[in-house]
This record gives C-alpha cells, sequence and structure tokens, in this order.
C-alpha cells in the first residue's frame, strides 16, 4: 500500500479516530474526531473555534491518533500517526459537508456553521498494524516533510545461526535460510524477544 492508501482508508473504512492532544499543563487529552477527507499526503477534519480542542490545536499544532477497525482482537486493523496540522478555515466546510452528509444533521444551518473551521494533517508519520493476517502485517508510512524513524529489531553480521531467536519468535518471521539470519519487517510484532535471548548480542534495535 502506497501512504494515499492508508490515508484513504482512514477516512472511508475507519473515520472516527480517537485524538490526543496536549492541554496547557502538559496533560494528553483525546477526543473522538471524524476524519474526512483525504488526498495524497494530508487528512481534513473539522472542530468548532469554541470547543477547548480548538484551543489545544492552534497551542501545539500537533496532533496523535489512533483509529481501529474490526469484531475483535485479533481481526482489528490500527493505523496510528502523529504529525503537524493547520487550520484551513472555513472555506473547505462546503466540500467537508457535501463528502460527510451526516453533518447536516448535526448543523442543519449555513448560521450555524459559522463558528467551523478546518484543519490539515499536512505532514506526519504513521504505523499500520493488521492482526488479522497470518502472519501478522505492520508497515510503516510517512507524509509530507517527515520521515519514518520507527525503530526495527535487526541481526547483525555476529550472528551465528544458533537458532535461539527463531524459538522465541512468536510470529515465526525470521528467515534463516542463510547467516546472519534476516527478520521478516513486515511481520514483526516489534516484542523484542529476539534481543533478549541472543547469546552473541547479534541483534540491534535502530
Amino acid at each position: 500500500m502506497e501512504t494515499r492508501d492508508y490515508l484513504s482508508y482512514i477516512v472511508n473504512e475507519i473515520h472516527t479516530t480517537i485524538v490526543a492532544t496536549v492541554d496547557k499543563d502538559g496533560l494528553p487529552v483525546t477526543v473522538a474526531i471524524d476524519m474526512m477527507d483525504s488526498d495524497d499526503n494530508s487528512l481534513y477534519f473539522l472542530t468548532a473555534k469554541g470547543k477547548n480542542f480548538y484551543d489545544r490545536l492552534k497551542d501545539k499544532n500537533f496532533l496523535a491518533f489512533t483509529a481501529m477497525k474490526g469484531e475483535d482482537t485479533m481481526s482489528r486493523v490500527t493505523v496510528s500517526i502523529r504529525g503537524k496540522v493547520k487550520e484551513l478555515g472555513y472555506e473547505n466546510i462546503p466540500k467537508l459537508f457535501e463528502k460527510n452528509k451526516y453533518m447536516y444533521e448535526i448543523y442543519p444551518t449555513i448560521e450555524s456553521r459559522q463558528a467551523l473551521t478546518v484543519f490539515q494533517i499536512y505532514e506526519g508519520s504513521g504505523e499500520w498494524f493488521d492482526l488479522s493476517k497470518k502472519p501478522i502485517e505492520r508497515a510503516s508510512f510517512a507524509f509530507g516533510k517527515e520521515n519514518s524513524e520507527i525503530s526495527r529489531y535487526f541481526i547483525t553480521d555476529d550472528c551465528t545461526g544458533c537458532g535461539k531467536c527463531v524459538g522465541a519468535c512468536p510470529q515465526n518471521c525470521i528467515i534463516t535460510a542463510n547467516i546472519p539470519y534476516v527478520i521478516e519487517q513486515n511481520h514483526c510484532l516489534h516484542c523484542g524477544n529476539c534481543l533478549i535471548v541472543c547469546p552473541m548480542n547479534a541483534v540491534e534495535r535502530r
């Protein structure tokens, strides 16, 4: 999947996300926010200027959120993003209402929409985690000018092929065809078992 596919999935398949911001005391605050539109490198949502959420966005210009789809843990897809936001204003409100027609029921008149404003998540990084796949599937992505810098586990040339990491891996995602062994990054849980059990200290997190 490309970055635009992850962003589109959030909008069209999940939609409602749990967004975290930070208040004036530096404490985290969460709120449910619908992601209403996306393009190749951005997500768009709206809020009202009278809300505390609006004040927190304007103060830090940053947020993080998690969105989940699935009936239970083992059927669940989770997408998490942290990124920078900027206010676009009222101009895009009609477009978002047309794409999300339920908003007409919440704000039925033009007058009632005057306090609404659109925000754009224009730069960020994210993780995709799919527990419905066997083995699990995970990926990282970035958009805007952000780089995807999520730490991962790697097996170095110090590997002797003893196999202890293989036995400890819950997803059986260590390839043993050659030495050093190789971790399949798109199936790794990032649990760190391989790092803990390796007698040669041949596993690095970087």
